[in-house]
């Protein structure tokens, strides 16, 4: 299960109150997706609410995509996102916590120490892999990378 299946809206009660339907806790859901960005119910929420979900879109949603917000690319930008923070130093707790002030979002810390784990073990295999094949310069990469979200 990637990581971003283990993403959800943050006070999502309310939300789904101020729109005056159900929506799912997750906040990488075909239907949140939907029903968030559109410009009706967007209207619907308090301006707290409106402006982290605006920068949610702008920072995860921009993409020329036919299929957005269903073409993954939201996916592939929260899960950098996320990669970029630990490698400001960032722990599990700390990541949560940023994410919720940013975008109203949360997880929990175990999930993302779970993800920052399984980032590393497959940065492992990518040096590997690239030694073998005698990439050098993608084995720098991979090294180099995971130093960064080790530290």
């Amino acid at each position: 299960m990637a990581i971003t299946d283990k993403i959800y809206v943050k006070n999502h009660r309310q939300i789904a109150s101020q729109l005056e339907t159900n929506i799912p806790k997750g906040a990488f859901s075909g239907a949140t997706l939907d029903l968030l960005f559109q410009g009706e119910n967007l209207a619907k929420l308090d301006e707290t609410t409106q402006d982290r979900v605006l920068d949610f879109a702008e920072d995860f949603m921009d993409c020329d995509c036919q299929a957005n917000p269903h073409c993954g690319h939201p996916e592939e930008k929260f899960i950098e996102y996320l990669l970029e923070l630990r490698e400001q130093g960032l722990g599990p707790d700390a990541i949560v916590d940023v994410m919720g002030d940013d975008y109203m979002l949360y997880a929990y810390p175990g999930d993302v120490l779970s993800f920052l784990d399984d980032s590393v073990r497959t940065l492992e295999a990518v040096e590997s892999l690239a030694d073998v094949d005698g990439n050098e310069e993608m084995a720098r990469r991979a090294r180099n990378t995971k130093q960064n979200l080790v530290r």
